[in-house]
């Protein structure tokens, strides 16, 4: 992978990356002392060291090839002078993918290498991180999907961590919204679904979305890759949402770093007597934005307001062909989920008609029970 400089400049940072010792802190420090990766390789790494550095740096690039992935590298952002893209397969339509200017917020901190799988054009893009706990409650993981698909429908990127729960409802979500629009960071390589379950989601995400790593191929998961790489979904993005989150749950690590960077942090209430909403209400408690709905969601991501308005006025209208037991049931649930005696009272209809009329809807996919026993629009 020589005979550019593109290539060349990748090589050597894969390099360096490689180094034993050589962290991600290391590696910008060697940068910064030494100017480039290729001058800090070589004041660094000698003889036999600097060549076996080289030598997994080209069975890398190999496997990336192999793979159709990119490999972006980290540039200071005035550093036009290598503002080509740095991809392990040269590709006209990449002749504009840079590293995403984002992730330089994160300074010493920011993935040196970034890998991955899918349209780069989606690192430009506005985005929400859409994270929560991996034992979702039912609520969490339609709130999750809803707002996914709301949010890819008005044009954003949804970035999560592909993780069971809610990370994979908000990738679905935003698949669902027939855009592709979705960003699924990993804590493993870019070829390496984890959890191994999630395979066929992990390739439609690199086949319509993009799938990124700061790790090489074929790595496996560690204990501290996933919170290592907690801290890329928050830069991506401008908002991050904590879906549903408990004690000790990822999810709080990603909204740390989101509010470190200075980013809007928001969170979805949640029953406060169930233990997978424990720590996302607290959040709410200590000034976290409000997501009663997708159309607040929209507002803080500043797209607009037209679009936010579409979405309440999608929610609140009927759909078509209700009569009117079903219609009055509809919108009595304009406030939320009610417990069935409440949204009979509600509906003033009788309560051989109402509950006639809820079993139709229930049957269309209108209505669904909650977790609690309280009943809600689908």
């Amino acid at each position: 992978m020589t005979g550019s400089r593109a290539d060349d400049a990748v090589r050597h940072a894969l390099a360096l990356r490689c180094l034993p010792g050589i962290g991600t802190r290391g590696w910008h420090a060697a940068v910064d002392a030494h100017g480039t990766p290729g001058a800090a390789l070589q004041a660094l790494a000698l003889g036999d060291a600097r060549d076996d550095a080289l030598a997994r740096a080209d069975t890398i690039l190999d496997r990336c090839a192999t793979l159709g992935a990119h490999v972006l590298v980290h540039r200071p952002p005035h550093d036009d002078a290598a503002a080509a893209p740095a991809h392990a397969q040269a590709r006209d339509a990449d002749a504009d993918a840079t590293y995403p200017h984002l992730l330089h917020d994160l300074a010493g901190d920011a993935p040196p290498v970034l890998y991955a799988l899918g349209d780069l054009r989606l690192l430009a893009r506005p985005a929400v991180a859409l994270v929560g706990t991996r034992h979702a409650t039912p609520p969490g993981l339609r709130a999750a999907h809803r707002l996914a698909r709301a949010a890819a429908r008005a044009g954003a990127v949804v970035v999560s961590g592909l993780a069971r729960g809610i990370d994979a409802a908000a990738h679905d979500g935003a698949l669902d919204a027939g855009t592709g629009t979705t960003i699924a960071v990993l804590g493993t390589g870019i070829d390496v679904p984890y959890p191994a379950d999630h395979r066929t989601l992990h390739d439609r995400i690199a086949r319509e979305g993009l799938v990124l790593s700061e790790l090489p191929p074929g790595r496996r998961a560690t204990r501290g890759s996933f919170p290592e790489r907690n801290r890329i979904v928050a830069a991506l993005a401008r908002v991050t949402v904590v879906v549903e989150a408990g004690d000790g749950s990822g999810a709080l690590i990603t909204a740390a770093a989101a509010s470190d960077l200075g980013r809007d942090v928001a969170a979805v209430p949640g029953a406060f007597e169930a233990a997978s909403c424990r720590a996302s209400n607290r959040l709410l408690r200590d000034g976290a934005a409000v997501i009663a709905d997708e159309a607040d969601l929209l507002v803080l991501l500043g797209l607009h307001r037209a679009a936010a308005d579409a979405t309440r006025h999608e929610r609140a209208s009927p759909p078509a062909q209700l009569d009117d037991a079903e219609r009055a049931l509809w919108h009595a649930l304009d406030a939320g989920p009610l417990a069935l005696d409440e949204l009979v009272h509600r509906a003033g209809r009788p309560a051989a008609t109402a509950l006639a009329a809820l079993t139709t809807l229930e049957l269309r996919g209108l209505v669904r029970t909650t977790a609690l026993g309280a009943l809600e629009r689908a």
